[in-house]
């Protein structure tokens, strides 16, 4: 919805899997907001939180890092050269996860904060295209 509100419907493909099983292709950018809260803490999330959004959607595994290494590891193989990953981060996360895809050959080019200041959203590009 919000591509067709900004006029980009036709320049943008949205897919649902799990990780990268389902794409093929090469993309100029990747945008996931994967599940980053550890699991031990989804009990002590927010009611309104914890009980709307599927669990799956929410538990990042034990250190909720894993779905940044599954991304840093297996996205390049659907990256034109020269183009970028966008992640949602947790607020305590920038490091370990700047670290996880500096690892798999990528650089950090871009951080956002969300309204409230913290550190939100890492980009990524790949350092030898």
């Amino acid at each position: 919805r919000n591509a067709c509100e900004l006029g980009l419907a036709d320049r943008f493909e949205t897919l649902e899997s799990d990780w990268f099983a389902k794409v093929s292709g090469r993309y100029h950018v990747i945008a996931a907001n994967p599940p980053y809260i550890l699991s031990r803490d989804i009990g002590n999330l927010q009611d309104e939180v914890r009980d709307f959004d599927p669990h799956l959607a929410l538990d990042g595994g034990a250190d909720g890092l894993g779905p940044y290494r599954i991304i840093a590891a297996e996205a390049t193989r659907f990256l034109e050269a020269e183009c970028r990953v966008a992640v949602e981060i947790g607020h305590t996360q920038r490091n370990e996860v700047t670290d996880i895809f500096l690892a798999a050959g990528y650089r950090l080019s871009g951080m956002f904060c969300d309204l409230g200041g913290n550190d939100r959203v890492l980009v990524f590009e790949r350092a030898n295209p």
